[in-house]
């Protein structure tokens, strides 16, 4: 409730300098100061041409300056995102060719029709031709863009390819889980009742299902460069959102419903390095979606490499389910006739 009575009294004190403004201008007027006003008059539409210009100076600097900070200015990590940044493009040139337009005829207007002593306004209260143009026209323009957003949409959501590979990404407060398939290329089902991350099964893997005997946890994600890969998607808690921005991609982290994307790398995680200039690049995941105070911190590390050092780095894993046997085994007893002389020599 603060926060509107603050914003109401904001509002009412708006409207009062702007009513006193208003009354100091007629009583100058009343006063015989009429020539005062339209000298401000024209000083305010001179300014008006200077915040054109000096505004559109700003615009083309700030692009000169950051361009390079934001991802237009690198090449996108996936087949897929080549695809989002031609869209993008488009979008920025439509909308680009309307802001300049619109924002020039604004400003222009304003010194140009300025008010003097021999111009009246003109009375324009319809024009069916105008309202026909300026509806229609945009609602084109819109229905494309859209058409293309919902065709790459359904590009990255349909069956990924045969040979694609697999990987399950679960996000918690306020990290990733990450799971791959074993040889038999089949994630093992899972139960959220069987949840139990001290006795390692964090991910609540069904270890009845022989499926899931051969699959293996990562705390990175692992990707072959130029090979498809399907991400299989899921949330424990509260919603969250699987960012990619190298690679133009998201998609929702949903509690209860799992959900798929899948694209192609293009550049190895060494390549962006000599393509970005930085040699401490890393491709990230980060969650795109307000979840809670630890939010900022949650993020991914994604490693992109070739299929030899995917294969190396592949031998090191083991299964997890055999990781939990182990553990869950009991320490081997000291046999006791062995035992004995050790307790004796002791003596």
């Amino acid at each position: 409730m603060s926060g509107y009575f603050i914003l109401a009294i904001l509002a009412l004190a708006f409207l009062v300098v702007f009513q006193i403004a208003k009354a100091s201008e007629y009583v100058s007027v009343l006063k015989g100061e009429e020539k005062t006003f339209l000298q401000n008059n024209r000083i305010n539409a001179f300014l008006f041409i200077v915040f054109l210009v000096l505004g559109l100076a700003g615009a083309y600097w700030c692009n000169e300056l950051f361009y390079d900070k934001t991802l237009l200015g690198k090449p996108a990590a996936s087949e897929h995102g080549e695809k989002i940044d031609k869209m993008m493009w488009l979008t920025l040139a439509i909308t680009g060719v309307v802001f300049f337009l619109t924002q020039i005829l604004l400003f222009w207007f304003s010194w140009k029709y300025q008010y003097t002593e021999k111009r009246k306004a003109f009375y324009y209260p319809h024009n069916n031709k105008l309202e026909l143009l300026w509806t229609v026209v945009p609602a084109l323009f819109l229905t494309v863009l859209v058409g293309f957003g919902l065709y790459y949409w359904f590009g990255i959501t349909k069956d990924a390819p045969k040979e694609a590979q697999v990987v399950e990404i679960t996000g918690k407060q306020f990290n990733w889980l990450v799971r791959y398939p074993g040889k038999d290329g089949v994630l093992g089902r899972k139960n959220y009742r069987l949840t139990d991350a001290s006795n390692g099964n964090a991910l609540g893997v069904d270890w009845e299902d022989a499926a899931s005997h051969d699959d293996f946890e990562a705390t990175e994600v692992h990707l072959v460069v130029n090979k498809p890969v399907k991400f299989v998607i899921n949330a424990q808690d509260v919603i969250h959102d699987v960012g990619l921005p190298h690679f133009r991609l998201k998609m929702d982290a949903v509690p209860g419903i799992p959900t798929t994307m899948w694209f192609t790398p293009k550049y190895t995680t060494a390549e962006m390095k000599n393509i970005t200039g930085n040699k401490d690049f890393v491709y990230e995941i980060s969650c795109d979606q307000m979840c809670g105070s630890g939010h900022y911190s949650m993020k991914g590390i994604i490693v992109v490499e070739t299929q030899e050092e995917y294969n190396t780095w592949l031998a090191g894993k083991k299964p997890q389910y055999v990781t939990v046997k182990e553990e869950a085994a009991p320490a081997p007893v000291a046999d006791s006739a062995a035992a004995k002389p050790i307790a004796q020599a002791t003596k």
